[in-house]
């Protein structure tokens, strides 16, 4: 499925959004050091996963605006916010790639405070 110039692909997921650089693991297998993801990390991955789009596999240049809705005001990076989603919308074939040729900006991205929902709006717009 493809979206025109313009359209968006809007969905929410219901979850406290995470990051993914937040208690990083350290694993050494084959005497190599490997960082991973955190556990809590890996399970928000999985239990994204109902919430997902069908897969888009977007080639071509979008916007990404989301709204994550944290349980507090606890101070979180945006930054990070971002990449953990991006990934996820790759890994669940959202998007092809997270690289700037497909996900080019992040316009309208915030953060705000929601203690009785806490989520994830997403909002992909093709842009040219």
């Amino acid at each position: 499925m493809e979206l025109k110039k313009g359209e968006k692909l809007i969905f929410i997921i219901p979850l406290v959004p995470r990051t993914k650089k937040n208690s990083l693991q350290i694993v050494t297998t084959n005497n190599k050091i490997r960082v991973l993801p955190s556990k809590a990390y890996i399970q928000y991955e999985k239990d994204c996963m109902p919430y997902m789009p069908k897969p888009y596999n977007i080639d071509y240049k979008v916007n990404v605006k989301a709204v994550y809705y944290m349980p507090s005001k606890r101070r979180v990076d945006l930054c990070n916010l971002h990449e953990a989603l991006c990934d996820i919308l790759k890994h669940y074939d959202v998007v092809l790639d997270d690289n700037s040729h497909i996900i080019a900006t992040m316009d309208g991205s915030c953060v705000k405070v929601d203690k009785a929902h806490p989520r994830t709006y997403v909002e992909i717009t093709r842009i040219e």
